[in-house]
């Protein structure tokens, strides 16, 4: 079955003035939706054509001879898992359980925030800031251009797409400014408890 562009949980102008609906109809609509049809055209009569986004993913990491379909695969399934990640009226802080594990494995929320913030500046070039579960502990990593939690063995939680194509439009160059509003604006703190749940 040919793996689908999954819709968004919330209308193209419905993050603004944060991201608009300028950035989603390129990064949603454009580079999500590319990466959706390059997968399948890659995919494509062979064995991992009936597979999952998420076995397509763990099937061809770490295997150079497959890089593209990895490539295509993990930045369909990290941005579906970005856009969940944020809602209209989002940010602010987590409250019970979620809360207190961050207060726990960090610190304080302020701590989170300031490394959170941190690995979305520091990782150079395109790529990703995440909250991840590993080995029951909360952590903070990056992972550069398609790289994905998923593939270390860790349970993604957040993310942040820091591709300059998630803000450049809106934010130029100031990716902290793009950092602060994700996380003081955006971010769905319900999507993250109800992972850490699952976990």
């Amino acid at each position: 079955m040919a793996h689908q562009l999954p819709e968004l949980p919330y209308s193209l102008d419905a993050l603004e003035p944060h991201i608009s609906r300028n950035t989603l109809e390129f990064h949603y609509g454009k580079h999500h939706a590319g990466y959706v049809t390059h997968l399948n055209n890659l995919v494509a009569g062979t064995d991992l054509e009936a597979k999952s986004l998420e076995d397509t993913v763990l099937a061809v990491a770490g295997d150079a001879t497959k890089a593209g379909i990895f490539n295509n695969a993990a930045q369909v399934w990290n941005h579906s898992f970005y856009w969940q990640g944020m809602k209209p009226n989002g940010g602010g802080q987590p409250s019970g359980a979620l809360a207190a594990r961050i207060d726990a494995d960090f610190g304080s929320f302020d701590a989170f925030k300031e490394q959170f913030k941190a690995a979305g500046a520091t990782q150079f070039g395109s790529g990703w800031a995440w909250l991840v579960l590993d080995n029951g502990v909360l952590k903070i990593t990056k992972t550069p251009n398609a790289d994905l939690p998923l593939a270390h063995v860790q349970k993604a939680l957040l993310t942040m797409d820091v591709w300059e194509h998630a803000y450049y439009l809106d934010y130029q160059n100031r990716r902290p400014d793009y950092m602060t509003t994700f996380l003081d604006k955006l971010v769905n703190w319900d999507f993250v408890a109800a992972n850490l749940a699952a976990a």
